[in-house]
C-alpha cells in the first residue's frame, strides 16, 4: 500500500503544535504495518535544513516559476518530497504568520500549492513512485482532495483514494471567494455542496466535502463535530459525512515521550522507580525559581495561551490554586492578554509561579517529568497529546470531560480508586466552580500518598502507542485504495 501523507509540519524538522507530532510518528508506525508512507511538506527553512540529502525530482509545475519537488529522507529514514518554492515558503519562523501575528496574505496560494502537488504525485509527477492513496492534514492539506477530484472530471478515473483528518475543526483556512482565480480550481467546486462557505472559499469544507474517508482524532470528537455546539458552523457538512466519519485516536512516540529513555530529563525513571521523579520535581522548581516545597502539587501547563485551551478558568482559579500551597508552571504563546496576565500573577509570586513564554521542547519535556499534575482544562479539545504525555510520565492529568480528554483520562472517584481505573482529574462544565473542585481534588489526593501513587502507577500503564492508530489508518487506506 502505497500512501501519500500530505502536511504543513512534522516533528523532529518542524513543530508548533501537536500536527507536527502525529505527522512524525505516522510514518513508522504505518511502515510497521507494511505501508509504503512518503509525506509531501513545503521546503520551509527549518524542514530545508533538516533534509541535506534532499534532491530534485521535478520541476513540471508550470506555476509558480522556479518551483520544484525535492525527495530526501527524514532522520528515521521515511522518504519526504519537499515543495522547493522560495518566493512563497522561504520564511524563518512561524510557517503560517508574520513575526508580529498576522497570517501571511498569499496563505492561500502557498497552500493551495500543496494540495495542488499532492494531485500531480498522484497523478505521475515522480515517474518512480505514485499514491494509491493521498491522506491530507487539516486545512493546509484541505484542497488535495479537490484538486485529486478536478484530475477525476478531466480524465474520467481516480488518480488515487483520499483519507482527510480534522486535526482542529476550529482552524478553517478560509479566504475572499476572488482568491478562486488564483487556485485553479474549476468555478463549479465554489458551491454549496463544494468548498463555498458563507460566500467565502474554505480549506477545511473542501477536505470534508471531496475525500473519500474523513477521520479525525478521537471518537468523541468525532461525534462532537456533528453538533452545533462543537461543529464551528461545519457541523451539517459533518452529519451529511457521518456515514465516512471515523474518529482515530492519537497515539505517543515512545522513542520520544519515555521517562525510561528521555535524553531531555535529569533523571529518568520508570513505574518501578517512581521515586526518582522527585529529582525531576525539585529541578523543574530551581529552573522557574520557585520555593523547594514537596507539601502540594506542582501543577503545570504546556499549551498555547488561548482561551480555547481553558487560560480564563486557569486564571480565575490561580489565587486559591496558591492559596493551598501549590505551585504551577507554564510553557506556551498566544493571546497578548492572557501572556500578560500570567506574567503580572508569576510576578507577584515568583515563589509559587513561574511563566516561560514561547516554546521549547526539552523544557516541554522537563516539564512534564517534574510537575505532579498538568493542566489540560479545555473548551474543546479534539484529542490532546499533553495528557497522553503526562500519563506516561506519572504526572496526573486535569482535564475537562471534553473530545479525547474524555478518551484518555478516568476521574479519581472514591469508585474509580476503588476499582484501580483511575488515571487523573476530570471535570465536566467549562466553569470556574468545576475546575477548583477539581483542583481540590488533586490537593486532597496528593494528601494520601499511596492512593496518588497507585493513581500514577495506573496511569502510567495505560497504552496509547501508534500501532494500534495505525492499524486503523491503514484500514481506511484499504477501504479507498486505488489499485
Amino acid at each position: 500500500m502505497k500512501v501519500l501523507q500530505v502536511c504543513a509540519e512534522i516533528f523532529p524538522l518542524l513543530k508548533t503544535g501537536g500536527l507536527a507530532d502525529v505527522c512524525g510518528a505516522l510514518p513508522a508506525a504505518l511502515a510497521r504495518q507494511g505501508c509504503e508512507m512518503r509525506t509531501l511538506v513545503p521546503a520551509f527553512p527549518a524542514i530545508r535544513r533538516g533534509v541535506p540529502d534532499a534532491k530534485p525530482v521535478s520541476t513540471a509545475f508550470g506555476m509558480p516559476e522556479g518551483t520544484a519537488l525535492l525527495r530526501g529522507s527524514l532522520p528515521g529514514g521515511e522518504a519526504i518530497y519537499l515543495i522547493d518554492a522560495p518566493q512563497l515558503f522561504n520564511r524563518e519562523g512561524n510557517p503560517y504568520a508574520a513575526a508580529d501575528g498576522q497570517a501571511y496574505v498569499d496563505n492561500h496560494v502557498r497552500f493551495a500549492l500543496l494540495g495542488r502537488v499532492a494531485a500531480l504525485l498522484a497523478e505521475g509527477l515522480d515517474g518512480a513512485w505514485r499514491p494509491q492513496v493521498v491522506h491530507g492534514h487539516d486545512w493546509h492539506a484541505g484542497l488535495a482532495p479537490a484538486y485529486l477530484k478536478a484530475a477525476q472530471e478531466r480524465s474520467g478515473r481516480r488518480t488515487a483514494g483520499c483519507v482527510y483528518t480534522v486535526h482542529n475543526l476550529a482552524y478553517q483556512g478560509t479566504f475572499a471567494v476572488d482568491v478562486m482565480g488564483a487556485l485553479g480550481l474549476p468555478w463549479h467546486f465554489f458551491s454549496p455542496d463544494g468548498l463555498e462557505y458563507h460566500g467565502q472559499v474554505s480549506f477545511m469544507k473542501s477536505g470534508l466535502v471531496y475525500a473519500d474517508r474523513v477521520t479525525t482524532v478521537s471518537p468523541t470528537y468525532a461525534r462532537e463535530i456533528q453538533g452545533e455546539e462543537q461543529g464551528c458552523g461545519l457541523d451539517g457538512v459533518m452529519r451529511k459525512r457521518a456515514a465516512d466519519l471515523i474518529g482515530i485516536l492519537n497515539g505517543v512516540d515512545d522513542a520520544v515521550w519515555n521517562p525510561a529513555t528521555d535524553v531531555e530529563i535529569s533523571q529518568r525513571y520508570d513505574v518501578r522507580r517512581l521515586k526518582d521523579k522527585a529529582v525531576c520535581r525539585a529541578e523543574l522548581q530551581r529552573m522557574f525559581g520557585l520555593a523547594p516545597r514537596n507539601d502540594a502539587p506542582l501543577f503545570a501547563v504546556v499549551s498555547r495561551l488561548t482561551e480555547q485551551k481553558g487560560f480564563n478558568l486557569i486564571l480565575a482559579g490561580l489565587a486559591e490554586l496558591v492559596s493551598r500551597g501549590g505551585q504551577m508552571v507554564v510553557l506556551g504563546s498566544g493571546d497578548a492578554a492572557l501572556v500578560d496576565a500570567l506574567k503580572q500573577a508569576a510576578a507577584a509570586d515568583q515563589a509559587s509561579i513561574g511563566v516561560k513564554v514561547g516554546y521549547d521542547e526539552p523544557l516541554a519535556h522537563r516539564i512534564v517529568a517534574g510537575a505532579d499534575v498538568l493542566m489540560v482544562p479545555s473548551r474543546f479539545e479534539p484529542c490532546g497529546l499533553t495528557q497522553l504525555y503526562a500519563l506516561k510520565y506519572g504526572t496526573l492529568p486535569l482535564v475537562r470531560r471534553v473530545g479525547g480528554l474524555a478518551d484518555t483520562v478516568v476521574d479519581c472517584s472514591l469508585e474509580n480508586l476503588a476499582d484501580d481505573i483511575a488515571t487523573g482529574l476530570v471535570f465536566d462544565r467549562f466553569d470556574v466552580n468545576d475546575f477548583n473542585a477539581a483542583v481540590r481534588r488533586a490537593f486532597a489526593l496528593y494528601g494520601r500518598p499511596a492512593e496518588w501513587r497507585k493513581v500514577q502507577k495506573r496511569g502510567m500503564a495505560q497504552s496509547f502507542g501508534w500501532d494500534a492508530a495505525a492499524a486503523q489508518y491503514l484500514a481506511e487506506y484499504q477501504r479507498v485504495a486505488v489499485a
